[in-house]
């Protein structure tokens, strides 16, 4: 099982991550990404979501000009 995280906060809204992965990332009304189908962390403010195949993520968190999503 992996774990996709995003971090909000640093998201600048550059839409990479949804052309590269629809399947798991849109742009929100705020201009910043979102992961589809995941839950805030409280804590830190990312959205998280737990998936059983990367597929597509790890191409996203590759190209992101700001490093904002990880895959753990």
């Amino acid at each position: 099982m992996s774990k996709i995280i995003l971090e909000r906060e640093k998201c600048i809204g550059c839409g990479s991550c949804q052309t590269l992965c629809p399947k798991y990332f849109e742009i929100s009304e705020d201009g910043k990404a979102l992961i589809k189908n995941s839950t805030r962390d409280p804590k830190t403010g990312n959205d998280e979501l737990e998936i059983n195949k990367t597929e597509c993520g790890q191409e996203a968190a590759d190209s992101c000009p700001v490093q904002c999503i990880h895959i753990k």
